[in-house]
């Protein structure tokens, strides 16, 4: 089964390096990209992906709000935190919001790509050093 991934984070870079991994993972399909959590609620409606890699600071609309009224909107996508906040309120706030996951962009590539493939089951991810 390929899952279906929509990348958002507001650091180009950071979006091409997560997109070359991705696309390493022939189980994985990335169908659409954004650089801020508005753009991300428009890419969930445009493509209703099986799971978002979602920053947690961006402009216009933070990692938050969007997960938020993204898991109101349509429920059925995970949502997976990847940041580079590691702090206890971050984590929380993300988890409350609907996220399914989350993980330090210190982790090892391995890791982001085995959590994509746990929230994409329907289970959850978090980081054992958060």
């Amino acid at each position: 089964m390929t899952i279906r991934v929509v990348i958002v984070d507001d650091h180009s870079v950071v979006r091409a390096g997560m997109r070359m991994l991705l696309e390493s993972d022939p189980e994985l399909e990335i169908v659409g990209e954004g650089e801020n959590g508005q753009q991300g609620l428009q890419l969930a409606h445009e493509f209703k992906p099986d799971v978002m890699v979602m920053d947690v600071t961006m402009p216009e609309m933070d990692g938050v709000e969007a997960t938020r009224r993204i898991k109101q909107e349509i429920p059925q996508i995970a949502i997976l935190a990847v940041t580079i906040h590691e702090g206890a309120d971050y984590f929380f706030r993300m988890l409350q919001a609907g996220a399914s996951g989350y993980v330090p962009k210190r982790a090892a590539p391995d890791d982001l790509l085995h959590a994509i493939h746990v929230v994409a089951k329907g289970d959850v991810f978090l980081e054992p050093r958060i």
